[in-house]
């Protein structure tokens, strides 16, 4: 039986901490019988909000996060289908949690990048309906408030070029990227004064850290209008 317990998400506290010694808080076995563990301070970001999850390891072992609908813990299980155990981890053990940290960074700049993007469309005019932060699927869906011009191809461009305008300039300003919690306890997360949005992803501290941000094409797709974009994380120096 699964027990409520506490758990710091620390994968929000820092996007750039990708190292930690925690302990395990509750332990069990899934429905094929494969083992999971829940460690305290939680190091790893499981996929959802168009994100996907984290690449990590407890100990020597891969694992993969995934948040649990039951107790809204998140936990952990062997990468490795076939290991069925977790070193025999149990509640109270100490463990050193690691994530992939250039992986970490890449998909907390297409989240940055994707908020970006996000805010350069409602400056047409558009409603945000929808995103995907994936490498290789990176994109953000809008309902234009009139789509009648959209359908020509040369205003579509026209348009994603007043879009790539918007970007640049945010990033050449460097915007700062911070995270909030309102009244409401909802995490809300900022692009200066450009931007807030609901978000429980990973993000760069600040625009300047956003590197080959692109927006590669905008199309109609279904009814919406598909703003498709990549982004990388600056390396140092």
């Amino acid at each position: 039986m699964v027990h409520q317990t506490e758990q710091t998400p620390s994968y929000l506290d820092d996007t750039h901490l990708t190292e930690i010694v925690t302990r395990v808080v509750a332990a069990g076995r899934q429905d094929d019988g494969a083992a999971w563990v829940a460690v305290r301070d939680n190091l790893f970001h499981p996929q959802g909000g168009g994100q996907p999850a984290d690449r990590g390891w407890l100990d020597g072992c891969e694992v993969v996060p995934a948040r649990d609908a039951a107790t809204g813990l998140v936990v952990l299980r062997a990468a490795d289908p076939d290991v069925r155990d977790l070193g025999g981890l149990a509640v109270g053990d100490e463990v050193k949690a690691r994530v992939d940290a250039d992986l970490r960074l890449l998909h907390a700049a297409l989240h940055t990048a994707g908020h970006l993007v996000e805010a350069a469309g409602r400056d047409r005019g558009w409603t945000y309906t929808g995103s995907n932060h994936f490498p290789g699927q990176a994109r953000i869906e809008f309902t234009p408030d009139d789509p009648g011009p959209l359908s020509d191809a040369r205003h579509r461009e026209e348009a994603a070029d007043r879009m790539r305008a918007f970007v640049a300039a945010a990033v050449a300003a460097d915007l700062p990227v911070t995270a909030a919690h309102g009244p409401d306890g909802l995490r809300l997360v900022s692009i200066g004064d450009l931007h807030t949005a609901p978000c429980g992803g990973t993000h760069v501290r600040g625009l300047a850290d956003l590197a080959d941000l692109a927006i590669t094409a905008v199309k109609p797709k279904k009814g919406r209008l598909r703003a498709s974009y990549s982004a990388a994380h600056r390396t140092a120096g």
